[in-house]
């Protein structure tokens, strides 16, 4: 078993043989693929227990039954759809000739053909899920792939880089562990795509450096995912799908909710409707093992200037449940829901990524649309109502990544539609058909009819006297 590089030297070696792999190896058959995809899904079937507590080291307190459901079993969804649909998805698209050649026995298709070796650059709050669902996509489609975990999860990283080096060719799937520099250097290599998961600041940056080599790009970023809540809603049921949300993985999730938007009328009621539910999930925060840690100091001491800065702004700052941690080192937090805080607030620019969260009381719907179309584009929108004409006017008059209506968070979960971003939110899909897509190269294939026309048909020089006119007759609005 042989260390992941680290080196940029090492990173740069390692992508030329995988190059030169894939070019000596030609096409890839669907049942390669299905033993590749097979390979990694006995990978996390084998260690998932080692893969959890790893990543409960690196939070400092995350429920191995979440880690299981939201990266393991998620991953394995993923790669299980792909090795499932991947031979219909290889066929070849038939394509009808133009005329006259579809009269003469030409045809046309479609070919869908690996680009070659993928970068995939995960994230450290769902580290399995962001590696191996995008490589679920691009192994189907062929490609082979070199992953970069997260450095904010040391253990999670090293123990992924050691089980992939120990059951997986590197010149199919190979793990390379370090910091930002290597990331960097990982982004500027001349891979066939990259993938990358992250905030939308280093987004930008990764798409820079992928532009000097003309690298198409798979960005998965975040934004202030909005929640509509319809004067049709049902508060009671609004409020607990966000108290879910937000108890998931401590809001640590690039579609968690960020902003809620609530009738005014309806706006007390939904904050005690929220801390009824929130405190039944968590009636405890110190030292339960149901509450998943904030990731790190760096990142607690973020989210909490956030909720400090609109409480000096003179927001109403709610605690869900009213509690504080009891040791120095407790990174684990209560959900602070920010009550109608000021434009300026920072809370109301920057994603939380953590257990906070935005009130915001409406008097019309259009204001609200106006608000949301006004910000970057969020990763999802969520709607709760019973208004049908309400929802479509919603969905026809905002654009997000995703929508989940009447809940939160459960369009990611489909495994045959595709999950991405637009606008600052990103760019490409994977999941499904749409991943596959997203990591072939669609190839025009034209094969020509035995006999050519063209020169009886005065088509080809010199031209005769007619040629002109022939051209001219075909100039239509038809």
């Amino acid at each position: 078993m042989q260390p992941a590089p680290s080196s940029v030297q090492a990173l740069g070696a390692l992508l030329m043989r995988q190059k030169s792999a894939f070019a000596a190896e030609g096409a890839v058959s669907a049942e390669c693929r299905r033993q590749r995809l097979q390979q990694v899904i006995d990978l996390l079937v084998r260690h998932h227990q080692s893969l959890a507590q790893a990543i409960d080291e690196d939070f400092g307190g995350r429920p191995a039954g979440f880690t299981l459901m939201n990266d393991v079993i998620g991953a394995l969804a993923s790669l299980k759809h792909a090795r499932d649909h991947l031979q219909q998805w290889m066929a070849d698209d038939q394509r009808p000739p133009f005329a006259p050649y579809d009269q003469l026995g030409a045809k046309a298709w479609v070919r869908y053909q690996p680009k070659g070796s993928v970068g995939i650059i995960g994230t450290w709050n769902a580290p399995l899920y962001t590696l191996f669902s995008p490589l679920a996509s691009a192994l189907a489609a062929g490609n082979r792939a070199i992953l970069k975990p997260s450095e904010v999860l040391p253990r999670t990283a090293a123990l992924v880089a050691e089980l992939c080096a120990a059951h997986l060719d590197p010149l199919l799937v190979a793990v390379v562990t370090g910091g930002p520099d290597l990331a960097e250097a990982l982004t500027a290599q001349p891979f066939d795509h990259l993938v990358f998961t992250g905030s939308t600041a280093v987004g930008r940056l990764v798409m820079s450096n992928a532009a000097k080599n003309l690298v198409p790009v798979t960005l998965e970023l975040g934004g202030k995912s909005p929640v509509i809540v319809s004067p049709t809603a049902d508060v009671a049921k609004a409020a607990f799908s966000v108290a879910v949300a937000k108890a998931t993985n401590a809001g640590q999730i690039c579609i968690n909710p960020d902003l809620v938007y609530v009738p005014r009328a309806a706006l007390e009621g939904f904050v005690a409707e929220l801390r009824s539910a929130y405190c039944a999930l968590n009636p405890t925060v110190a030292g339960n093992p149901d509450v998943v840690a904030v990731v790190n100091a760096r990142h607690l001491a973020r989210v909490e200037a956030l909720v400090q800065d609109a409480r000096a702004l003179g927001a109403r700052i709610e605690s869900m449940p009213e509690t504080a941690p009891e040791a120095a080192d407790e990174r684990r937090r209560p959900l602070q829901v920010v009550v109608n805080p000021p434009e300026q607030a920072q809370i109301m620019h920057e994603e939380i990524f953590g257990p906070a969260l935005v009130l915001l009381a409406y008097d019309a719907l259009d204001e609200v649309i106006a608000q949301i179309n006004s910000r970057p584009r969020p990763l999802a929108l969520y709607y709760f109502g019973e208004d049908l004409q309400e929802q479509q006017h919603v969905l026809d008059h905002t654009l997000s990544g995703g929508v989940t209506l009447n809940d939160v968070m459960m369009h990611a979960a489909l495994h045959d539609a595709p999950f991405g971003g637009v606008g600052a939110s990103g760019m490409g899909h994977y999941h499904g058909r749409e991943g596959f897509l997203e990591f072939s190269h669609l190839r025009s294939v034209f094969q020509a009819p035995g006999y050519d026309p063209r020169r009886e048909w005065g088509l080809l020089p010199p031209y005769g006297e007619h040629y002109l006119a022939a051209m001219l007759a075909q100039v239509t609005a038809d």
